[in-house]
């Protein structure tokens, strides 16, 4: 049979407390203080049946994540039964409660399988019927709460008041837990277009590293015969120094794209201060107008389980934060770091416009950009690689104007 959210089985023990409250305060009334010819000891007996039921049905259901319609038209199915025997043994059909057997079919309506409803529909039916047939009757009383109102119109309205109370309590949360899943298949359809696109950009990448191995080995050739020309000491020699570095770094940078995605995100063990110390070192060599400005609270030896999904974070936020700066005519971007009981903490503050207040602060699709140069991956690739590790990203606006980035990662020991 299908599968069912447990929040139905949560919502049905829930209603059945109340219904041991109700029941409960019902026998006391009218068995006891109106001292109507009822035999007490079933009643109570169908009280203490249904509290002993739910004792177990709570737990479990907050316990599952789903439950299935089987189980699910069982606990329907037990309230059947105890509200059958309840009526039953209080007047029967002409119990001015006996339409509350109508309550469990609306709820199994709205939440379940038709082929289940029908089965309420009989056990519900078959309950009235049954109830009817071996009800003793009930007195009808006029007079009791004055010369207006007999006990069975008393009966009727406070019937329909918990109808009412029932119907409507249960159907606001349904309508809740309807809401909240929409959200999350909202959440999941965005997530999902925006790791599809990842993905085609991840396939023309590697394709197009393998087109740019061939122009950057030539480049190698001819940055080495200009090192050989150069004279030493000059500022010809020392900018092909510098362009060979930038051109090692690209060669590095193609050939990662290149290599497979499970070889790349396999962990390794590493020293996390050296990582770290080389991953700002190869960025400044990319950046070299920009002043970063860095503070580390980092253990002196630790070997962590790197991902090397966190470098190209890192390189993501670092290059969004240069670009925010010097837009704005400033040089400095901020990197702080932190590792504590397996997490690595980090904020990236740039000193560049700050927020804008109309414009998504995680975007959600690619090649959106705010930048007029810019391509629209950094952000999307950042987000993409902390929803990945099963970390948090942030961002805020910092005290002095610029904004903040802030993350966390789960970077355990490598020996954890």
């Amino acid at each position: 049979m299908s599968m069912l959210p447990s929040g139905l089985l949560r919502s049905l023990a829930l209603l059945r407390w109340f219904a041991v409250a109700g029941q409960a305060l019902t026998i006391l009334v009218a068995v006891h203080a109106l001292a109507l010819p009822f035999p007490a000891l079933p009643l109570w007996g169908g009280v203490a049946a249904l509290a002993v039921f739910n004792l177990w049905a709570a737990p479990r259901a907050r316990r599952l994540v789903q439950t299935s319609t089987r189980e699910a038209l069982l606990h329907v199915l037990v309230d059947v039964a105890e509200l059958t025997w309840m009526i039953a043994w209080s007047g029967g059909a002409m119990n001015p409660f006996a339409s509350l057997l109508l309550l469990p079919l609306a709820l199994a309506a709205v939440a379940m399988p038709w082929r289940a409803v029908l089965v309420v529909l009989l056990a519900c039916g078959g309950g009235y019927a049954l109830s009817a047939a071996l009800g003793p009757p009930l007195p009808h009383l006029h007079g009791v709460f004055g010369d207006t109102l007999d006990l069975h119109l008393w009966g009727m309205a406070a019937n329909f008041v918990v109808s009412g109370a029932v119907v409507a309590g249960f159907l606001s949360r349904l309508a809740q837990t309807l809401h909240a899943r929409e959200q999350e298949l909202a959440r999941l359809r965005e997530q999902f277009a925006r790791r599809e696109g990842i993905v085609a950009l991840a396939t023309h990448a590697a394709a197009v590293a393998h087109e740019l191995n061939t122009p950057l080995g030539t480049l190698t050739l001819m940055l080495e015969d200009a090192l050989a020309d150069a004279p030493a000491g000059s500022e010809r020699r020392a900018d092909a120094q510098l362009m060979a570095a930038l051109v090692d770094e690209c060669r590095d940078r193609v050939r990662q794209l290149a290599r497979p995605a499970d070889e790349l995100r396999a962990a390794q063990p590493r020293s996390l201060r050296e990582v770290l110390d080389q991953l700002v070192e190869r960025w400044r060599l990319l950046r070299p107008a920009v002043h970063l400005q860095r503070s580390d609270e980092l253990p002196a030896e630790l070997a962590v389980d790197w991902d090397s999904g966190i470098g190209h974070l890192l390189q993501a936020l670092l290059n969004n934060a240069a670009d925010a700066s010097q837009a704005a005519g400033s040089s400095c971007v901020e990197l702080a770091l932190a590792w504590h009981d397996g997490w690595l903490r980090g904020s990236v503050r740039d000193f560049g416009a700050g927020l804008d207040a109309g414009a998504a602060v995680l975007p959600g699709r690619l090649f959106q950009s705010s930048k007029p140069d810019g391509l629209g991956l950094g952000l999307v690739l950042s987000h993409a690689t902390v929803e990945r590790l099963g970390g948090v990203l942030a961002m805020d606006a910092a005290d002095g104007g610029g904004v903040r980035v802030r993350f966390e990662l789960p970077v355990t020991g490598a020996d954890a």
